[in-house]
This record gives structure tokens, C-alpha cells and sequence, in this order.
């Protein structure tokens, strides 16, 4: 498990990548904490600390599936345009 950078992201889109994944996704904190995104009470204690307007500004993300880390990081790249590819 890799820490994964995501910058100036969707959150909508965000939360909607992270539900495709197959593994469990955390979101890492400053201070070392890790929070699974996959839960949705989670979902909303991590990510509003690092909202910005309705922007994800920056986060780490660990991922326990190496394809879950490369679907996040071609939604960091890509956008929503990624999710679309994925359902098919």
C-alpha cells in the first residue's frame, strides 16, 4: 500500500470513485490518522477537513488493492471522465 496524492479534485465525483473501488480506501491525515472511506460516517469526518469550497484540495489516499490506487489516480488525472470507462 502506496500513499496516492490527489489535488483540486470533485468531491462528488471523488466519493463516487472511491464506492467503485474493490478494496478498502483511507484517507491519511497530517497527524498519521487513517480514515476508511468507505464508510460513509468516515467519509464525512475526513473529508471535511480538507473540503475548500466544495474542492478536495489535498489528501493522502492508501488503497489495499493495486487497482483501486490506479483507478484513483487515473480519476486524479482524468476526472469523472474515468468512471464512465469503469462501469463499462
Amino acid at each position: 500500500m502506496s500513499d496516492l496524492k490527489l489535488h483540486d479534485i470533485d468531491l462528488q465525483e471523488f466519493i463516487k470513485a472511491v464506492d467503485q473501488c474493490k478494496g478498502q480506501v483511507y484517507l491519511v491525515t497530517d497527524e498519521g490518522d487513517k480514515l476508511n472511506l468507505k464508510s460513509k460516517f468516515c467519509q464525512i469526518i475526513g473529508l471535511t477537513q480538507i473540503i475548500r469550497g466544495g474542492m478536495v484540495s489535498e489528501a493522502k489516499i492508501k488503497c489495499e488493492k493495486p487497482e483501486d490506487e490506479s483507478l484513483l489516480f487515473r480519476f486524479n488525472l482524468y476526472g469523472d471522465k474515468i468512471l464512465d470507462e469503469e462501469k463499462k
